[in-house]
């Protein structure tokens, strides 16, 4: 069944047969654990005797190697032999309500659906009903592509958001009595994960009356307080992964012989794990900058000349130490701010009018212009304080703690400023990623 005006539909979504090891089943999503080859060696031993969806991705940290071509071919077979010998059994069509457990939460609930490609647009002003939240680096997409373009199934961990609030879509559908489909332990610290079918009228009929809601453009503008197109989804992991499936369907469409027909192709629509925003397992953490190779006065310097050019109004106070620095920011009531450890020195900086919603947004345009016009220094994301605070204490070095982004003006933030800077937030830790598990037919 399709949704069109919610961009979605009721997949026939693939899962292993009965009998089938789940534990070795399900990775994690291959983009974490970039610079542990370890990982992925003791994950392809464990999983070396068993169907697993590690046969059916190629982990990043193996992009540079020279067998990249044989490694995707391998993928491909492998995915063909599963359709093939009945490892995979397409489910009857209908979502799947997921509970997952991590080491930092007994719950976070999600929703496996399709969403609509035609619905989608990663480009800077998009007003789709699908938006991506940070910027789409265009040169992330081309080995995402080679990997998908000759795949017959998708497997995601894509990850999109939705803002309820009251939770109408998502939670109620825990009442339901839905039938269990799996229930097991992840690998590698990645917690437990339950699934559930739903595919009764009486469960979809209210969440499709609940996304309706939502979408609904004159509670829409209410909400936020904007007069423009609606927004429902908006990326949380997995954008780059989500915009090669935008890819690929562009492409299909430029070289389908019957435009009608191929409208109904499987690959006009992507698997992914709908969340809402305000589940409360679902935390937002601050990704923090370090600055090597500068001149502290010399920074602070092009910080002030910046903003002011832009009548921003930038101030800096040093302070003694980081819970000075923090006191001076819990006082301040106007514009922004964010805590600063300049070679050693701790400090505050405020901007009494931003032209950006958020304090992370301000800060990485300055720093976007600073590094171009300063090839030397280089910059790293940080997650977690400790880390910034060796490095900043550095000489030469410049740390940023930046604040955690607030979920009540996160949908407003992206329909007022567009997408946020790239690095701006993360979903948790690596372990806490979604999993491959669920597949679905797009040839």
């Amino acid at each position: 069944m399709n949704y069109p005006a919610l961009g979605l539909q009721t997949p026939k979504i693939l899962l292993p047969k009965e009998g089938i090891d789940m534990h070795r089943w399900a990775v994690i999503a291959c983009d974490q654990y970039t610079s542990d080859e370890d990982y992925w060696q003791r994950l392809a031993t464990e999983t070396a005797n068993s169907p697993s969806t590690l046969k059916l991705i190629f982990p990043e940290v193996y992009l540079e190697s020279p067998d990249t071509d044989a490694r995707i071919a391998s993928i491909n077979q492998t995915m063909n032999e599963y359709l093939a010998d009945g490892t995979l059994v397409e489910q009857p069509a209908g979502f799947i309500l997921v509970d997952r457990k991590t080491a930092a939460t007994e719950s976070r609930k999600g929703l496996m659906v399709a969403l609509d490609l035609e619905h989608y647009d990663y480009n800077k002003g998009a007003s789709s009903l699908i938006r991506a939240t940070e910027g789409t680096i265009l040169d992330r997409l081309p080995p995402r592509i080679k990997v998908r373009n000759n795949a017959p199934i998708e497997l995601p961990h894509i990850m999109v958001l939705i803002d309820d609030p009251e939770k109408t879509v998502i939670e109620p559908l825990f009442d339901s009595n839905p039938e269990p489909l799996y229930d097991f332990e992840l690998q590698a610290g990645g917690g437990h994960i339950k699934g559930y079918r739903i595919d009764r009228p009486q469960q979809i009929d209210p969440l499709i009356a609940a996304l309706g809601e939502l979408a609904d453009p004159q509670n829409y503008q209410k909400r936020y307080q904007v007069n423009s197109e609606v927004m429902l989804y908006a990326m949380g992991d997995g954008n780059h992964s989500f915009a090669t499936a935008k890819a690929i369907w562009e492409q299909l469409k430029q070289e389908a012989d019957d435009p009608q027909a191929i409208m109904n192709h499987p690959a006009r629509f992507a698997l992914v794990e709908l969340v809402n925003l305000h589940d409360p397992g679902l935390e937002f953490e601050a990704i923090h900058r370090v600055l090597f190779n500068i001149n502290p006065a010399h920074l602070l310097q092009e910080m002030e000349s910046w903003f002011t050019a832009r009548n921003e109004q930038f101030s800096y106070t040093p302070c003694e130490t980081l819970d000075a620095a923090r006191s001076l920011a819990s006082r301040q009531t106007e514009g922004q701010g964010f805590c600063t450890l300049l070679a050693g020195r701790y400090g505050y900086c405020q901007i009494k009018s931003p032209r950006l919603t958020l304090d992370v947004a301000s800060l990485q345009a300055f720093l976007d212009h600073y590094l171009a016009e300063q090839p030397t220094t280089k910059i790293d994301y940080i997650h977690g304080e400790e880390a910034v605070t060796t490095l900043g204490a550095q000489a030469n070095n410049a740390g940023f703690y930046l604040p955690s982004i607030s979920k009540d003006n996160f949908f407003r933030t992206i329909i007022v400023d567009g997408a946020l800077p790239r690095k701006t937030f993360s979903m948790g830790e690596a372990d806490e990623k979604r999993f491959y598990l669920e597949c679905r037919k797009i040839k």
